[in-house]
């Protein structure tokens, strides 16, 4: 079968490989149907992430139908079409039992799927814990509408879920990218009193105001004086940051409010500095870490009765063999690029 396969630090590649079986009476076989390019497949590349072992498959964001289970598997049968969850985990163990999914202590456990075991940027993908880790897609949501539920949109309805937003709130989101359009779905969710989403890319700023008209923006240069002017207690309730730059986690801290919640929802490059001395008296509860998806059955109910729709963010398609052209559009955001579909197998629309 066709995969796109990490070769070494800075070097992915269109590669044959068998497909794959079932090693574990709790794997499951699914063939990939469509599959999405994400930031954190660049940090691989980009050998910015340590685990990551060279010759998996990368990809960890798909839909797809299932082929085959292992004997102990009960939630799904062959033929189910299903979304697949970034992370690998047990339902076991204390962290699992406690929703902290993205902590499970099994050795696969956390982000294993394109990553440290083969994902789905291929024609076939196998899935461990697949009672934990799929989840059917009801008949009425296409695979398009369903692409994104196990990763970036888990993602933005695990932070909006942790970060505590009441209605009276100003709620500000730092970056405009695929995560931060998620979470800001998620965050309207909430109703909050007003959301400001702060990005410096003209493109994403007009794609936020062309679908989400309600929602205030502002660019990073205006964003402090902005928030104070448009807030009720000298900064924001609540800030997401999900940009990821070193000025940004500066930004999310200092537009806060005292006693605020900072959540951040980006992956950095490199280590962050957080200085005490000149936030001292603030009082801010910081949040971060990796996405505990475990709520994606949610996420899909929402989908099904048109609460959330992330769609709009597939800006382009292609497939698995042009995945190549496909990373270099999206890494360097040309041509309006958001999101890109990889076509891997025939998709539903019903």
């Amino acid at each position: 079968m066709l995969t796109y396969t990490y070769i070494s630090k800075g070097k992915f590649e269109l590669t044959e490989k068998p497909k794959p079986t079932l090693l574990h009476e709790r794997d499951v076989i699914v063939r990939v149907t469509l599959a999405s390019i994400c930031s954190s497949d660049l940090h691989i590349r980009h050998g910015s992430v340590p685990r990551a072992v060279e010759g998996i498959t990368v990809g960890h964001e798909m839909v797809g139908i299932v082929e085959e289970t292992g004997s102990a598997v009960t939630h799904v049968k062959p033929g189910d079409r299903v979304t697949v969850n970034v992370e690998t985990f047990c339902g076991e163990c204390f962290f699992c039992k406690k929703g902290f999914v993205n902590n499970c202590t099994d050795k696969n456990g956390g982000w294993a799927l394109g990553c440290r075991i083969d994902g789905g940027q291929a024609e076939y993908v196998r899935v461990p814990f697949a009672d934990q880790g799929l989840n059917k897609i009801p008949d009425n949501v296409t695979d398009r509408q369903a692409l994104f539920v196990g990763d970036v949109l888990a993602t933005g309805y695990w932070a909006a879920k942790i970060s505590e937003i009441t209605e009276e709130d100003t709620v500000l989101i730092i970056g405009a990218g695929p995560t931060g359009i998620c979470t800001l779905l998620c965050v309207m969710l909430k109703n909050p009193k007003r959301i400001i989403v702060c990005e410096k890319d003209e493109n994403r700023l007009r794609f936020v105001r062309k679908h989400y008209p309600s929602v205030l923006t502002v660019r990073p240069e205006d964003c402090a004086d902005y928030v104070r002017q448009n807030s009720d207690h000298g900064g924001a309730d609540v800030v997401l940051e999900a940009a990821g730059a070193d000025s940004t986690f500066r930004l999310a801290w200092e537009c806060a409010r005292p006693n605020a919640v900072v959540t951040v929802v980006a992956l950095y490059d490199r280590d962050q500095i957080l200085p005490l001395p000149e936030m001292y008296g603030k009082n801010l509860i910081f949040k971060t870490g990796g996405v505990d998806g475990c709520d994606c059955e949610e996420t899909l109910r929402l989908i099904s009765e048109g609460k959330i729709d992330t769609e709009p963010l597939i800006t382009h398609t292609c497939t698995l063999a042009e995945i190549a052209e496909a990373y270099e559009l999206f890494e360097k955001k040309l041509d309006g690029v958001m999101k890109i579909a990889v076509e891997c197998g025939h998709v539903h629309n019903p």
